[in-house]
């Protein structure tokens, strides 16, 4: 009997999330995802299925840190406008 090949697909490349994350939320981690990214296919193409892999869960690991550090930052922003607005607010009425 012969042994029929499924094709295997190969992993998930984040890429356009990595992108999206260096453009909207943390530029050096979306950058090292972005490095990551491009080598999924590459790696899963000369048949290194681990390295894939591997650099799909690298990518995914430094494009998730990305967005939740710049998730972070964008809410600290946001308590920071709003206390310095708060602030301008009270300020400006007791010298009245």
């Amino acid at each position: 009997m012969e042994e029929q090949m499924t094709p295997q697909k190969p992993p998930k490349t984040w890429l356009v999330e990595s992108i999206l994350v260096t453009l909207f939320c943390c530029l050096p981690f979306g950058i090292a995802g972005i490095v990551n990214a491009a080598k999924v296919e590459s790696r899963f193409n000369s048949g290194d299925v681990a390295g894939a892999q591997q650099s799909s869960a690298e990518a995914k690991k430094w494009t998730m840190i990305g967005l939740w550090i710049g998730v972070a930052a964008y809410i600290i922003y946001i308590i920071l406008v709003f206390i310095v607005g708060v602030g301008g607010i009270l300020g400006s009425r007791g010298s009245l």
